[in-house]
């Protein structure tokens, strides 16, 4: 299972079997240890999922490389690269590999600068945005229950996985990576504008269809910023 996938099954499982003794009291109404545990099941899901990835790898999976390292051997391999680490001390600067400071060029920094301000605005927006959804209305968030937040999260999850496959490659062509780039970060502003924009709308109108459609606007936008980890 790739990221992707988690990304679009995660809100999914979160939102669907939290609470489920009151979501499905038929099922778990009596279930007195999921009421003191509300969040639960969507935690043993794939907790479980893990386990059984596990247990199918170790049990059925063949081994692909020809001479496979034990684990014991690692760590002997370990060990002796400390030594030769020590060794290196009494060798020459000139025969000494080249050290990090050399491998920071002004390109390399500029880049790894870029990327870090980018993962900055994408994980601050993907922080702000559950809470906003969960937190009520009168103090300045949404009011939505975990079942909405999830089928919010998880319809983001299926359309950039649908624009990065069918028509990032595209778009990176016609308009280059660094203007994709550009606007990644700049839809940040957008993005974080629209949270007070929302809130006003609910507060005004209620669960509008004006508020469906500038929570979907939202969404939309924030795909921009995942395109600009392609380049």
């Amino acid at each position: 299972m790739t990221a992707a996938d988690v990304q679009q099954l995660g809100p999914i499982i979160g939102g669907s079997l939290s609470r489920p003794a009151e979501r499905f009291p038929h099922l778990f109404g009596n279930n007195e240890f999921l009421k003191k545990y509300p969040y639960f099941l969507p935690c043993a899901v794939p907790a479980t999922f893990s386990v059984v990835a596990w247990l199918v790898t170790f049990v059925f999976l063949k081994e692909t490389v020809k001479h496979p390292v034990s684990v014991p051997r690692l760590l002997k391999s370990l060990r002796k690269r400390k030594i030769e680490e020590d060794e290196l001390r009494d060798v020459p600067d000139e025969e000494k590999p080249l050290p990090l400071r050399s491998l920071l060029t002004p390109r390399v920094v500029i880049a790894a600068a870029n990327y870090a301000c980018l993962s900055l605005v994408d994980i601050a927006f993907r922080a702000i945005q559950p809470v906003f959804f969960s937190t009520p209305i009168e103090d300045g968030g949404l009011g939505l229950s975990p079942a909405e937040i999830g089928n919010i999260l998880s319809f983001f999850g299926v359309l950039n996985g649908i624009f990065q496959i069918f028509f990032f490659a595209k778009i990176n062509d016609r308009f280059g990576s660094k203007n994709i780039f550009i606007v990644g970060i700049a839809s940040g502003l957008a993005l974080f504008a629209l949270f007070p924009f929302i809130n006003r709308l609910a507060r005004l109108e209620g669960y509008s269809t004006a508020l469906w459609i500038a929570v979907a606007v939202q969404v939309v936008i924030s795909i921009l910023t995942s395109l600009s980890y392609g380049p």
